[in-house]
């Protein structure tokens, strides 16, 4: 399987907006939930949103609910992950991954995952 391909990320001070993508070259992408994880420096990966194969149903983690939006976009087969009043403990390597069947918030369940982009936002 190819692997996702994220880009978008960077540095941005506190308060700022910051929108990740990630290419999945797969002619099933409409048929896979996707979804969007992060590790801290020194921590362990953990849930950040998930969406459904036909968008309509998302989740997030309780630390970025109301201020990360995650959609898709099928004929690109791309998702993105668009971050606003972004903070400090939002630092982390982002990554995107696949899953065949319903979201999910447990990372073990997804099947291929991106290499990861590097988010960093300062004070």
């Amino acid at each position: 399987q190819v692997r996702p391909v994220e880009s978008g990320g960077g540095s941005v001070q506190a308060g700022e907006s910051m929108r990740l993508s990630c290419l999945v070259s797969d002619f099933t992408f409409q048929r896979l939930s996707l979804g969007w994880f992060r590790q801290p420096p020194g921590k362990e990966r953990e849930f950040v949103a998930t969406i459904s194969q036909g968008g309509g149903t998302t989740s997030y983690g309780d630390s970025v609910k109301g201020r990360f939006t995650i959609s898709r976009d099928n004929d690109k087969t791309t998702v993105y992950l668009q971050m606003n009043n972004m903070k400090p403990e939002d630092t982390a390597v982002y990554y995107c991954a696949t899953k065949s069947g319903w979201t999910s918030s447990n990372p073990a369940r997804y099947e291929t995952w991106g290499q990861g982009t590097q988010v960093t936002v300062s004070s």
